[in-house]
């Protein structure tokens, strides 16, 4: 499996994908929706789908002393590594907004999302989102990805369109404090869950379908 994720990094790997990493500074932008960095992060992992895609990589995949299932398992690892470095990132930068930045006037009059606990589990969303409706829907063909990534556009945008407007319904307010509270570390805590079970899910039920794919 080593091996695999090597090569899924190095070899089937868009450039892109690496550079739209950075998308992660979005979340130093005030009066943005800086939720839209989960989605270019994962645009930048979509990029390296159809690049591999392009160039035949599942084919030549197939072709390796591997089993069909590992070859699904390795696309989904290089997604979650790539997804994990960024939302490092994105937690270093929560991090300083909520520090060292926590005064700005830019943040203290933001009408839209700040950067905190909550905006990681919404992040982790956006990602768990990408995996099961894009990863697992290219899966079904293991060739087309038109559709599940539209299919991922609409329902990010909806997602995001929700978080963004949870913090004005009366009740929900200190979701978007700059101070951690127990709301934000719920929503927190649920990201991690849907992420990962979200993930395993979807990774499996691909290996299910890929197996079943006459190439």
């Amino acid at each position: 499996m080593k091996k695999l994720l090597k090569k899924e990094m190095s070899l089937s790997a868009s450039l892109l994908t690496y550079l739209f990493i950075l998308f992660t500074l979005m979340t130093f932008i005030p009066g943005y929706p800086i939720l839209m960095s989960a989605f270019f992060v994962c645009f930048g992992i979509f990029q390296s789908v159809q690049f591999s895609r392009e160039d035949n990589d599942i084919l030549f995949s197939v072709l390796l002393p591997v089993r069909k299932r590992d070859i699904v398992t390795g696309k989904y690892l290089f997604a979650a590594v790539i997804q994990m470095i960024a939302f490092a990132a994105v937690a270093a930068f929560t991090a300083l907004r909520m520090t060292v930045m926590s005064g700005f006037r830019p943040y203290t009059t933001n009408a839209l999302m700040n950067a905190n606990l909550a905006y990681l589990g919404f992040f982790l969303i956006i990602c768990a989102l990408f995996n099961t409706v894009f990863l697992g829907g290219f899966f079904r063909t293991a060739y087309y990805f038109g559709k599940p990534f539209v299919l991922f556009i609409v329902v990010t945008m909806i997602a995001i369109f929700i978080a963004e407007a949870m913090h004005h319904v009366p009740g929900l307010e200190r979701i978007d404090s700059t101070k951690p509270n127990l709301i934000q570390l719920i929503i927190l805590c649920a990201g991690v869950l849907i992420y990962a079970a979200a993930t395993v899910l979807s990774c499996r039920t691909s290996q299910k379908r890929f197996e079943k794919i006459d190439l």
